[in-house]
């Protein structure tokens, strides 16, 4: 492989860019370091962006700050890569700017429908008892958030794993503005070859749902991993060797 390839990454809900830091490292590893250019965003409010007060921030002007962002890191023929709620942000970044992008991968990525919240889209059901809503592994009436968490995102983590994780979580949030809002936009998704990594043991968003998100984003490629909604702390390798596969074929 001797093309350069431009990465640019973007965290889901309650994360930041430090989730991909083992994904990083293994691009570089199963590739020549010269060749891949890793860029992890932050939401504002997460990551690098913690301290930010967020509290009147707007989701357009999310959008502007994200856009911004990879403005100043001069990068172009990027591959656009996306986790959970990024679903939410990748399709307003392309339409902003699809001169920027040669590939969106969306990993296990969500996005409500048009008038819809995302929290609307995820109920207060458990998974399988609402047909509009992606639901909950547990009941969140009868469920501490701690238990809730575990089972949502470390249910393929061992002990140790899981506690190191869960150290991690929590001090990163999105602006209120994100869970407000409902003007999502799908049709001009055609413009750039898309993709869509399906996590099989996911236990946030179940394999159904993610299938109807894939065709949600337009995906023309659905890549199916054996993992959970953190795959890129569980199984880095295998989604590195993923996301280098789909960007050669850009």
């Amino acid at each position: 492989m001797t093309k350069r390839i431009n990465f640019a990454f973007l965290h889901g809900g309650a994360q930041g860019s430090w989730v991909w830091q083992e994904i990083i490292a293994e691009l570089h590893a199963q590739s020549d370091k010269n060749v891949v250019c890793a860029l992890a965003l932050d939401v504002p409010g997460c990551g690098t962006k913690r301290d930010r007060d967020t509290s009147g921030f707007t989701f357009t002007a999310m959008i502007d700050e994200l856009i911004a962002d990879i403005e100043a890191a001069a990068m172009s023929e990027i591959v656009l890569v996306g986790h959970s709620q990024a679903g939410t942000v990748l399709p307003h970044l392309v339409e902003r700017r699809p001169d920027l992008f040669r590939r969106l991968v969306y990993v296990t990525c969500s996005i409500p429908l048009p008038g819809q919240t995302v929290i609307e889209m995820v109920g207060d059901q458990v998974h399988g008892r609402d047909e509009n809503g992606v639901g909950w592994p547990v009941d969140p009436k009868t469920s501490s958030v701690q238990e809730r968490t575990e089972i949502m995102f470390c249910n393929d983590m061992d002990a140790g794993e899981t506690f190191e994780f869960m150290q991690r979580l929590g001090s990163d949030q999105w602006p209120p503005a994100s869970y407000m809002e409902t003007n999502w936009r799908f049709e001009h998704l055609d413009a750039v070859p898309v993709s869509y990594v399906l996590c099989q043991q996911d236990n946030i968003l179940p394999v159904s749902w993610q299938e109807k998100f894939a065709e949600r984003f337009h995906a023309e490629r659905i890549r199916r991993i054996d993992a959970g909604h953190q795959v890129m702390n569980t199984q880095p390798g295998a989604l590195a060797e993923i996301l280098l596969r789909e960007a050669e074929i850009s």
